[in-house]
């Protein structure tokens, strides 16, 4: 608590001092809202913390624009010094400083400016402080008094005889901006204005906007126009398909279209349909998946737009949606996971993605046999597939399989020993159910009665789980650096956009090509400085014969388990 403090009965009775030359000298010469933002943050610098002149505008109800507006004016008087503008920062100063008197006007240097505004605006009397505001951006912007004119006529044809100044300064110093302060490059600078007026009074009939197009307006016209080079009527198909109501929404509407390299009317409006379509297929995966989704936007972005630039079909893709769920894969990313793997196969067209489908639920019907034949009650886990999959490769068919299983049922650790029994098949060259020693298993290479299997199988697990961690975590610490997270993250994106360009023919796929190894370069030059070597990422199991799994590629004992069984005997 601080040493001194005020009531609140006395804060409430407090009081901000304003020097009597403001009111007598200067607040004749300023405007209403120029008076109020300069009492109203005299009081903030006397009473308040840390607040921005957002905090300012808000308390006055008026816009950041307004009150940066108001303490220029200030400024020019001297009562304020403006020691920064992004963020707006103000000293206020003594108001009886000599030099901060109003600046003089010579009446007769701007008469006939003066009688030419006010017939202009017809519809209200110009206050002292307006033309004030005039004079200043003819002496500080280097306005020909006939170049300002034809600005002004220019705003009040757009917006009508009630417009106000803050409008005409803004567009004014857009001109300035430009170099058009004279009254030849005014003119020019409106006659392009106006010979796109027509085409975006056409726009804004397809969009529904009913007001008449400003300069601003006219901007974005241009860039529409001449930089993504899209057509008048382009342009207007857009704004009513996309149904935008702005021209916020119609310029954003034609950068996603800029983006996906629609340009033709026809382009534009299957795009628009098929966006729709999307869309509403998005939400229908997101339901297949048993999820929610409140906004589609970027589940299209990420995962669904991609998915359908692979090649795949909305319909094709809601199959698999349910298919996923059904399999544990619940959610958006452990779907496009799943997609990942079949376009790596090539499965994409819906024909293909059924075949794969069937033959993966077949699998899976197969090894609930396989668990069921074991004695087990279980649900499938990833290791039971990689299991059959090894077997199936030692050219093994189902039916041996499932008598491998018979022999397996109520042993500790049946998988293990259907795994020694088939290796040991094999190393006989049985293949049948009839050779398989009358139904009998011959294990004697396997593993002597001596050691337990469920000991070797635990051997290996924890050897490799050992290896695998060592690399998790040398890759883990590598990308707690910033650098090279970013590094990695971006290689693994133009991974993706190089999957998509070569599936596509895209002829900057090589382009991409050389991006992938300059930014491997770079990471791995990252890594040096990092003092990490990059073979860490890869697990460096203890025997390179066998990846620590016990048996070698033709599924024979090796030399490791060998060694380890004749150890532990």
């Amino acid at each position: 608590m601080a040493f001194i403090s005020l009531s609140p009965e006395l804060k409430a009775k407090s009081f901000t001092g304003v020097e009597n030359k403001f009111i007598t000298k200067y607040m004749p010469a300023l405007d209403g809202l120029t008076v109020k933002v300069y009492l109203y943050g005299l009081y903030l610098s006397q009473t308040a913390g840390d607040l921005s002149s957002a905090d300012l505008a808000a308390a006055l109800k008026v816009t950041e624009e307004q009150v940066s507006e108001c303490y220029e004016c200030l400024d020019e008087f001297e009562l304020v010094k403006i020691t920064s503008r992004s963020p707006l920062e103000v000293v206020y100063l003594d108001a009886e400083n000599i030099s901060g008197a109003p600046k003089k006007y010579k009446p007769e240097k701007y008469a006939d400016f003066a009688r030419s505004v006010q017939s202009i605006i017809k519809g209200r009397m110009i206050s002292t402080s307006e033309y004030r505001e005039y004079f200043y951006l003819m002496d500080e912007y280097g306005f020909e008094q006939s170049a300002l004119l034809m600005i002004v006529n220019y705003c009040v044809n757009m917006k009508g005889d009630d417009i106000r100044i803050q409008y005409i300064k803004k567009v004014a110093k857009s001109f300035a901006a430009e170099g058009a302060v004279t009254a030849k490059k005014v003119d020019e600078k409106l006659a392009s204005f106006t010979t796109a007026t027509p085409a975006l009074l056409k726009i804004f009939s397809a969009a529904g906007i009913s007001r008449r197009p400003g300069i601003d307006d006219e901007k974005l016209y241009k860039k529409w126009s001449s930089e993504l080079g899209f057509s008048d009527e382009a342009i207007a198909v857009c704004a009513k398909l996309f149904k935008a109501k702005t021209v916020e929404r119609i310029d954003g509407a034609l950068e996603e279209l800029y983006a996906n390299k629609k340009f033709d009317v026809k382009e534009i409006e299957y795009y628009s349909k098929a966006r729709n379509s999307i869309h509403s297929a998005t939400i229908e995966i997101a339901k297949s998946l048993g999820l929610y989704v409140q906004n589609a936007a970027p589940y299209i972005e990420n995962y669904v737009g991609v998915w359908c630039d692979y090649g795949y079909e909305l319909p094709t893709l809601k199959k698999l949606a349910a298919y996923c769920f059904l399999h544990g894969k619940k959610s958006f990313e452990a779907m496009d996971g799943f997609i990942g793997e079949m376009y790596e196969k090539g499965i994409i067209d819906d024909k293909s993605v059924k075949a794969y489908t069937d033959m993966l639920n077949a699998e899976d019907e197969f090894i609930k046999k396989v668990l069921a034949a074991c004695g087990l009650t279980r649900r499938a886990v990833p290791s039971d597939k990689s299991f059959v999959g090894r077997w199936h490769d030692w050219n093994f068919s189902d039916a041996m399989i499932l008598k491998a299983a018979e022999f397996a049922a109520g042993k500790n650790n049946p998988l293990a020993y259907m795994n020694g029994v088939l290796s040991s098949w094999k190393q006989q060259g049985i293949f049948t159910p009839d050779a398989a020693d009358g139904g009998k298993p011959a294990r004697a290479s396997a593993a002597p009665a001596a050691i337990d299997r469920a000991t070797i199988e635990r051997h290996y697990a924890n050897l490799r789980q050992i290896a695998e961690n060592r690399a998790e975590s040398a890759q883990k610490k590598a990308l707690e650096d910033g650098r090279y997270a970013a590094l990695h993250s971006e290689i693994q994106s133009l991974g993706i956009q190089l999957a998509i360009a070569e599936a596509h023919g895209d002829p900057n796929a090589e382009q991409l090509e050389q991006r992938i190894a300059e930014r491997e370069r770079t990471a791995d030059e990252r890594l040096k400085e990092l003092g990490i070597d990059k073979d860490d990422f890869t697990p460096r199991y203890q025997c390179k014969i066998c990846g620590d799994t016990g048996y070698d590629a033709n599924g024979l004992p090796c030399t490791c388990l060998k060694k380890f069984i004749a150890e532990n005997s």
